[in-house]
C-alpha cells in the first residue's frame, strides 16, 4: 500500500495554524460589600450533652469567603443559659440567649434554645452509639462490617441494621462483649482502645469523648434501640457554598435534623470526601484546604444522610467584567452559565463561526455530516435567525428519528444476545415509533413500565425479558430513569449514598408480582414469543427480615401490600411524576450530555447526592423547564441548541484551556463508533453491509438491506469489527460505561492500514472514482473533499500546498493522490471530532 503521510503531514501543519484568540482586559474595579455572619444563625441545645460548633465567616456581596481572619469576639447574652468554650456552644440551664460576634464594627447574632437540663442525659444506641462505631471504622468495609466480620464479630455495614448491632454487640455470645457492672472490663471498650490485642489497631484513646459515650451507656444499662426514638429526617453542612482562594482553609459545620424536631451538631461524627482533590481536600474532622482552581464540593455523609458544601476557587486571573454582560444570553442556559463563569473568573469562548455551527449541530442532533449543498446553503443564507431555522429543521428530519432511536435504544438494552430477533425488532420498533411520535418522556416510561402481553405485539414488554426478577428490574429502572445505581442496597446501607437495604427491597417488591409465558431468551428452540401478565398475588421477602415490605418507591409513600392491583401503575405513576425530581434531572442529564459532551453530572447517569452537579442552579433550571414543557424532549433539545452557550467556539482562550466543566467553550470531542462509520460511509459513498446472525444456529444468516446506517441497526449484537474497535455500547448493562470513546493504539492502525477507510476509496463505486469522472478542477475537488468531511473549505495555505501537489501529480497516479487526500483528511482529527 502507498504511504499516506505526505498530505497528512500538509494537514497537521495546517492546524496549527489555527489563531489564538487575544487575551481579556484586565478586570476593571468593582465596589464589594463586606460583612459577618455567625453560623449557625438558630442554635437548639437538648440536654446536657448538647454542643453546637460555632463558625464565623466573612460575606462579600453576600457570598460567603472564607471565615473571618481578623481578631473577633464571641460573647453571650445569657451565661446561665448557654455558655462560649473553645468557639462551641456548651448549654447552662434552660431558657433562650444570643450569642453576638463583633469583629471591628462588623456583628453578626445567633439565637439561641436550651432545653431538658432538667432531665437526666441518657445516650441512644441509635442515635449516639451507631455514629461513634461508624465513625471510627468499627463497622466498615474492611473490619467488622465486612461480609463475614472480623474475629468471629459481624456489625452491619455502616449501622443499616441497628437492631441487629445492639443484639450483636449485648446479646450475642452470652453478652461477652459488655460488662454492665465493670463498663471498663467490656471487650467493645478494651479492644478499640488496644488494651488487649486487636487487629484493627487504637480505634479511640480511654480519655477520648467516644470512650465516654460508649462506657457511659453501658453504665447506664446498654438501654436497645427503640420504635421512639428520634430518626434523622434531614442533613445540612454550613457553610453551603463558600468562595475560596487557593491556600485558603474553610471549617464545616455538619447539622442532623431529627423526627422531633431537634437539630444536633454531628460535624465529629460525619465521614467527609472530596468530589474534586484538585480543587480542594478535607480531613476527617471537616476542615478544608483549598488545592487549586475551580468548583469542587465536598461529601458530608451521616446516618445514611448526605449534604454537600460547594467550593468556588476562582482563577487568579485579570478578565474585563464587560466580557460577561457583553456575551450574548440567549436564554437562561446563558444566563446561568455566565453567572457562574463570572464566579470563577473565566471568560466565555466567541461564538462558533458558522462553519463550525452547521457541522456541529447535524452530528449532535442527527448524527449525520452535512453535504456540501446543505453547507453552502446555510452559509449563503443572510437571515439573521438563520441558526435557529436549521435546528428547527434537524429536529424534525427522519434521521433524527433514526439517531434518538439508536441512543434510546442503548440505554433500554436493546440486544440480540438478550432476546430472540422477532422480539429485538419489535422492541427497536416500539421505541422508533414513540421518538417518531415524539412521545413525551414520561408518556414513554409510563407506557414500558406498566407493559403487558405479547413481546412480539407490544414490544415494551421485552424491557422485562432483558430483566426477569424482581432485583433485576428494580435496579435497572432506577439506573436508567432515575440515574440511581442503588446495587449496593440489595446487601446493605448504599455505603456512598442515603438508599438503605429496606428501601431496596421496598422498592423491589413493586414487581413481585410479574409473570411471563414462553420462552423470550436469545438461546434455546421456538418462536421467541413471551407473553407478559402480572398476578394477583406474591411477594418478594426481604432477606435480613424474612417479611415482604409494602412496596415503597425510593423515598415515596406505601401502599397496601395485599392490593390486587398491578402494583406497577402506582409506580410508574410516581417515578414520572414532575414532583419526582429524580426523574426529570436524569433526563435532563442525559440530553444535556448528548450535546455538550459533558453532563452537568459526572458520570452521566451517576445521579446520586454525594456526586454533585457542576452547575446546581442550571440543572435544576433546566429540569423544571423540562417539566414545564410536559417532558418534551424536543423542546429541551431545542432550548439547549439556542444557546449562546453551545453555540460557543471550541477554540479555548487562554484564561479558559484548563477548564473542561463549565461550559466556557465548546469541548471537542470524537464522534460515537455509529456516527463515525457513516461518516465515512457517506463521504466515499460507499456504504457498509452489516449481517445479522440467529442463535442457536450460527449458519443461519440474515442481512440488513444494502444501505443501511450503523445508527439504523436495531441490534447490538450485529457483527462490525469498526463498531467494536471504536467502543459502540454493547448493551448489557445499563451504564454509560459500556460506551467507550477512549482513543487506542488499534484505532489508529485500523484508520491507518484498515480495511475501513482504505477499502472504500479504492472501490469503484467511491466517490472517487465520481469526482475523478466529473473532470473537475483541482480547485474544485479539494474544495469538494474540504467540504464532504469538514463543511467548510480548505485554507489559503492548505489550498496552495494541495494544488501545487495535484498539479505536479501525473495523470496516471492522480487517482492515488485523491485517495491519498481524502485519506489524510478523513484520518484526521478534525474529522474524527465533533468541535
Amino acid at each position: 500500500m502507498t504511504p499516506r503521510t505526505s498530505v497528512l503531514s500538509i494537514l497537521l501543519v495546517a492546524a496549527c495554524l489555527a489563531g489564538v484568540l487575544c487575551p481579556a482586559h484586565s478586570q476593571a474595579a468593582t465596589e464589594t460589600d463586606t460583612a459577618i455572619k455567625l453560623f449557625p444563625q438558630t442554635i437548639d441545645l437538648r440536654g446536657s450533652e448538647a454542643r453546637q460548633g460555632l463558625s464565623v465567616q466573612t460575606l462579600t456581596n453576600d457570598e460567603v469567603t472564607g471565615p473571618v481572619t481578623t481578631p473577633f469576639q464571641l460573647t453571650s447574652s445569657n451565661p446561665d443559659v448557654v455558655k462560649i468554650e473553645d468557639q462551641t456552644a456548651v448549654p447552662v440551664g434552660n431558657g433562650t440567649a444570643q450569642i453576638t460576634v463583633l469583629s471591628g464594627s462588623a456583628k453578626s447574632t445567633s439565637q439561641v434554645t436550651v432545653s431538658g437540663l432538667d432531665q437526666p442525659h441518657r445516650w441512644s444506641f441509635r442515635n449516639d452509639i451507631e455514629p461513634v462505631l461508624t465513625k471510627t471504622g468499627c463497622n466498615s468495609g474492611p473490619c467488622h462490617g465486612a461480609l463475614a466480620g472480623k474475629g468471629g464479630f459481624r456489625l452491619s455495614l455502616k449501622a443499616y441494621d441497628v437492631p441487629g448491632d445492639f443484639h450483636t454487640i449485648v446479646e450475642q455470645a452470652r453478652g461477652r462483649r459488655i460488662e454492665l457492672s465493670d463498663p471498663a472490663r467490656s471487650l467493645l471498650l478494651i479492644k478499640p482502645t488496644g488494651a488487649v490485642p486487636h487487629k484493627g489497631g487504637v480505634r479511640f484513646e480511654t480519655d477520648s469523648r467516644e470512650y465516654r459515650i460508649l462506657s457511659e451507656w453501658i453504665a447506664q444499662g446498654a438501654t436497645p434501640p427503640a420504635e421512639q426514638d428520634a430518626v434523622i429526617e434531614s442533613l445540612q453542612v454550613l457553610p453551603g457554598r463558600s468562595i475560596l482562594t487557593k491556600g485558603q482553609s474553610q471549617r464545616l459545620l455538619v447539622q442532623a435534623r431529627y423526627s422531633d424536631n431537634s437539630v444536633r451538631d454531628v460535624t465529629r461524627w460525619t465521614a467527609f470526601s472530596s468530589v474534586n482533590e484538585s480543587v480542594a481536600q478535607v480531613d476527617e474532622a471537616g476542615n478544608i484546604k483549598v488545592t487549586g482552581y475551580g468548583e469542587g464540593a465536598i461529601v458530608c455523609i451521616f446516618s445514611s444522610k448526605v449534604a454537600i458544601s460547594k467550593i468556588t476557587s476562582p482563577y487568579p486571573q485579570d478578565i474585563n467584567p464587560d466580557i460577561y454582560a457583553r456575551s450574548p444570553k440567549h436564554n437562561f442556559i446563558d444566563e446561568l452559565v455566565i453567572k457562574q463563569l463570572k464566579r470563577l473568573n473565566l471568560p466565555p469562548s466567541p461564538q462558533a463561526t458558522d462553519e463550525e455551527f452547521v457541522r456541529r449541530v447535524y452530528i449532535d442532533t442527527i448524527g449525520t455530516l452535512p453535504t456540501p449543498a446543505e453547507v453552502n446553503t446555510f452559509l449563503a443564507d443572510q437571515r439573521p435567525d438563520k441558526r435557529n431555522q436549521l435546528i428547527e429543521q434537524l429536529l424534525n428530519r427522519p434521521e433524527f428519528v433514526d439517531y434518538w432511536t439508536y441512543k434510546w435504544s442503548d440505554l433500554l438494552l436493546v440486544n440480540g444476545e438478550l432476546i430472540r430477533p422477532q422480539a429485538v425488532k419489535a422492541y427497536h420498533d416500539w421505541i422508533y415509533q414513540h421518538v417518531k411520535q415524539n412521545t413525551p418522556w414520561d408518556k414513554l416510561v409510563h407506557e414500558l413500565i406498566t407493559a403487558q402481553g405479547s413481546s412480539i405485539e407490544n414490544g415494551a414488554t421485552n424491557f422485562y425479558a432483558i430483566h426477569q426478577d424482581p432485583e433485576s428490574m428494580t435496579e435497572n429502572v432506577s439506573q436508567a430513569f432515575l440515574g440511581l445505581a442503588i446495587g449496593c442496597a440489595k446487601c446493605h446501607n448504599h455505603p456512598l449514598e442515603k438508599w438503605t437495604n429496606g428501601q431496596y427491597y421496598a422498592m423491589a417488591n413493586f414487581f413481585a408480582r410479574v409473570r411471563a409465558k414462553g420462552w423470550g431468551g436469545s438461546q434455546g428452540s421456538g418462536d421467541g414469543i413471551r407473553t407478559l401478565f402480572v398476578a394477583t398475588k406474591g411477594d418478594l421477602a426481604q432477606p435480613l427480615t424474612g417479611k415482604p415490605q409494602p412496596p415503597t418507591p425510593l423515598d415515596g409513600a406505601s401502599i397496601d401490600i395485599n392490593a390486587p392491583e398491578d402494583r406497577r401503575v402506582y409506580l410508574a405513576d410516581w417515578l414520572t411524576a414532575k414532583e419526582n425530581p429524580f426523574f426529570s434531572r436524569s433526563i435532563t442529564n442525559r440530553v444535556w450530555a448528548n450535546f455538550f459532551g459533558v453532563g452537568l453530572v459526572e458520570a452521566v447517569d451517576d445521579m446520586r447526592e454525594s456526586n454533585p452537579a457542576s452547575n446546581e442552579e442550571l440543572l435544576s433550571a433546566a429540569s423544571d423547564y423540562l417539566k414545564d414543557q410536559n417532558f418534551d424532549l424536543k423542546a429541551l433539545m431545542r432550548v439547549i441548541l439556542q444557546s449562546a452557550a453551545y453555540q460557543r467556539s471550541s477554540q479555548p482562550l487562554p484564561e479558559n484551556k484548563d477548564e473542561k466543566r463549565f461550559y466556557s467553550r465548546y469541548y471537542p470531542r470524537r464522534m460515537m463508533a455509529e456516527v463515525l462509520l457513516d461518516a465515512i460511509s457517506q463521504v466515499t459513498e460507499v456504504p457498509d453491509e452489516f449481517t445479522k446472525y440467529y442463535e442457536p444456529n450460527p449458519q443461519k444468516t440474515d442481512f440488513y438491506p444494502k444501505g443501511t446506517r450503523a445508527i439504523q441497526l436495531y441490534d447490538s449484537s450485529v457483527i462490525s469489527y469498526f463498531l467494536k474497535t471504536f467502543g459502540r455500547n454493547e448493551r448489557m448493562i445499563t451504564c454509560e460505561c459500556e460506551r467507550s470513546e477512549e482513543p487506542t493504539m488499534v484505532q489508529v492502525l485500523h484508520l491507518s492500514n484498515g480495511d475501513t477507510i482504505n477499502n472504500k476509496l479504492k472501490a469503484k463505486e467511491s466517490r472517487v472514482t465520481k469526482l475523478l469522472n466529473a473532470k473537475q478542477s483541482d480547485q474544485e475537488l479539494v474544495e469538494q473533499i474540504y467540504l464532504l468531511c469538514l463543511s467548510r473549505k480548505p485554507t489559503p495555505e492548505e489550498n496552495t500546498k494541495l494544488l501545487n501537489i495535484l498539479k505536479e501529480t501525473p495523470q496516471a497516479e492522480r487517482r492515488q493522490v485523491v485517495e491519498d487526500l481524502f485519506w489524510g483528511v478523513l484520518s484526521s482529527r478534525e474529522f474524527l471530532f465533533n468541535h
